[in-house]
């Protein structure tokens, strides 16, 4: 288990009660097992009282943990039938953005995603899921064959933000986040969003300008990540927790704003506890959010995700 800096206490229990099942299982005879069981209860009672109200940053933290399930996680277990599709036919295929046709609870569906990869190998193939042009345009290749035959698009997002490298500027990054955005608007089928890690700027938005937008509990979503506002705004990336307070990231905040249509409950401590009660649970929000735009016209589809971002921001500005 990789501990985050403010579940050290929990990690000294859970340390404790693993020495102590170690040591009884090298030696015999010896009992501990109502010890054990006594720190485990501990250790539970010390995780609810850590997730119970966590700050701005320790939720970014959370968003960012490395166990977290990733992309390619919930592809695997929420659909069947996944035949990937690559490549954007003009210079390459971006790693960082898997795609493809695949089935939900037997239903044909284009499935897009930011993946940041699991070990040292994949997460540097996959370019720590920082989106480059061509993956943006490989995105845009496969929302416009969804529209074509009619297929609902879903879309997972988890990036830091598009890369900012000086070959992706030459390729367009902008111009393909943008037009990635314009067909996410434009597109004549349901189109469902879920941040399941974290939603930074542009690369973020590039994907998530959906019908309805749901986020993981303890996902972030927003225009800068906090070390980088606090290094434009204070000239001290030390400043992150002001930084995160301050710019209402969290799933929490976003609902209250309207940016948001739906938070996903993740397991106690997080979903890099129990990663598949995790991916179970944003299947059945996908599910219900697909629920309320099945039947809809191509017309009322574009007029309702107009009208959520016309609207948006409306309920905090209100309130």
């Amino acid at each position: 288990m990789n501990y985050l800096d403010f579940e050290k206490p929990l990690s000294e229990i859970e340390g404790k009660a693993e020495e102590l099942r170690a040591l009884a299982r090298t030696t015999s005879g010896m009992d501990v097992s109502k010890e054990a069981e006594a720190l485990d209860r501990k250790a539970e009672t010390a995780l609810r009282d850590l997730y119970k109200n966590l700050t701005a940053w320790q939720k970014c933290q959370v968003a960012r943990h490395p166990d977290r399930p990733h992309c390619k996680d919930y592809i695997d277990g929420l659909f069947t039938e996944y035949t990937t599709l690559a490549g954007d036919r003009a210079f390459a295929d971006d790693h960082s953005v898997m795609g493809g046709l695949a089935r939900f609870n037997d239903r044909p569906v284009m499935v897009i995603g930011h993946e940041k990869g699991n070990d040292t190998k994949s997460r540097i193939e996959r370019n720590f899921g920082m989106a480059r042009p061509e993956g943006y345009r490989k995105a845009i290749r496969l929302m416009d064959l969804a529209d074509r035959f009619r297929l609902p698009v879903i879309t997972l997002v988890d990036t830091p933000g598009a890369y900012p490298g000086k070959g992706a500027e030459e390729r367009g990054q902008a111009e393909a986040i943008a037009r990635s955005t314009e067909k996410c608007l434009s597109l004549g089928v349901p189109l469902i969003s879920v941040v399941i890690g974290e939603g930074g700027s542009g690369g973020a938005v590039a994907f998530a300008t959906a019908n309805r937008v749901a986020m993981l509990e303890h996902s972030i979503y927003s225009v800068i990540s906090p070390e980088g506002c606090a290094s434009i705004l204070w000239k001290d990336a030390e400043k992150m927790r002001e930084a995160a307070e301050a710019l209402r990231l969290t799933a929490q905040d976003l609902a209250k704003l309207g940016i948001i249509d739906k938070i996903v409950p993740e397991p106690v401590g997080g979903a890099q506890r129990a990663p598949k009660d995790a991916i179970e649970a944003v299947g059945k929000a996908i599910e219900s959010l697909l629920g309320e735009l099945s039947g809809k016209s191509r017309a009322e589809l574009l007029a309702d995700r107009r009208r959520k971002y016309l609207e948006m921001g409306s309920k905090g500005l209100a309130a």
